[in-house]
């Protein structure tokens, strides 16, 4: 069992920046390749970015490429979402998960453990 917290949304002005953060408790954290998913009102959730267990591998969805950046720090077993030059379409709620598999195109099927979300508003 995993237990992740996610938290540093709020609301910022377009272009502006946020770091979230996941912290994890439970089974081995660097066991876990780990992600960051979306859900904006009246939409499914997404993928937005993950990482593997060793940190050295990444993927993002086209629309934050170059915007957003993941990283991990495996001794504070703590997961982190640098977004930079936000947009109003980046708004939604942003959980943290852990991943069962490491594959080419990373769905919500390849979770197995959720944060409870935090909401993120790009607004001016």
């Amino acid at each position: 069992q995993v237990q992740l917290v996610d938290s540093g949304g709020g609301l910022v002005q377009p272009g502006g920046s946020l770091r979230l953060s996941c912290a994890a408790s439970g089974r081995t954290f660097n066991s876990y390749a780990m992600g960051w998913f979306r859900q904006a009102p009246g939409k499914e959730r997404e993928f937005v970015a993950a990482i593997n267990w060793g940190g050295d591998r990444t993927l993002y969805t086209d629309s934050v490429k170059g915007r957003f950046t993941i990283s991990r720090d495996n001794a504070k077993n703590t997961m982190y979402l640098q977004m930079n030059s936000l947009k109003p379409e980046d708004t939604a709620v942003y959980y943290c998960a852990t991943l069962r598999l490491w594959v080419a195109v990373i769905t919500t099927r390849e979770v197995n453990y959720w944060g409870q979300g935090t909401q993120v508003t790009v607004s001016s």
